[in-house]
């Protein structure tokens, strides 16, 4: 029996969750991984696993939906989502389905770490507003989420073309 802690990593790249496996273990915690959908709900029951670290777009599969299945296998397990897409509607919506946080990739393992326990004090407060890109990324993030993800159907709400909302994401997905 191991009285290491015990986290479950769930994320479509293998190379990342092998680095982050061998950093988690210099600081003490085991990590078991999946890298899809059913092999992270057969994961999660495994006995000793309290946390999870959740990405949010698993090679075409939705983390914001596998989070509530996890949490309804195990109530119990603390999860965090991790997306190099990051927004306010996505960061809301995960909260709002049961993650205790929200990080953006790229974090150090301390951040990861750190992001499972509760922050004292105040938050810090952005210097300056967001810039207008900033605005309209989150706007398209908060559609698409609601439209669960179909390009069509959150162009169409947004009254733009197809191809031009695949651009702009395309293009965002390069800035990360």
């Amino acid at each position: 029996m191991s009285t290491k802690e015990q986290w479950l990593l769930v994320d479509d790249d293998q190379a990342f969750t092998q680095v982050l496996v061998r950093s988690l273990a210099r600081q003490g915690v085991e990590a078991t991984t999946a890298h899809d959908h059913a092999s992270a709900l057969a994961a999660a029951t495994e006995a000793g696993i309290k946390r999870c670290v959740l990405d949010l777009n698993l090679a075409g599969e939705s983390g914001l939906q596998l989070l509530p299945e996890l949490l309804k296998t195990k109530p119990e397990l603390e999860v965090l989502v991790l997306t190099g897409y990051g927004s306010i509607a996505t960061a809301v919506e995960a909260i709002r389905r049961g993650a205790v946080n929200y990080l953006c990739k790229p974090v150090t393992v301390q951040q990861l770490m750190c992001g499972f326990d509760p922050v004292e004090g105040e938050p810090e407060l952005r210097p300056a507003p967001p810039s207008v890109e900033e605005m309209e990324w989150e706007h398209i993030q908060r559609v698409l989420s609601e439209h669960d993800g179909n390009i069509s159907a959150t162009a169409r709400s947004l009254n733009m073309h197809r191809r031009t909302l695949q651009r702009k994401l395309q293009k965002h997905s390069r800035w990360r």
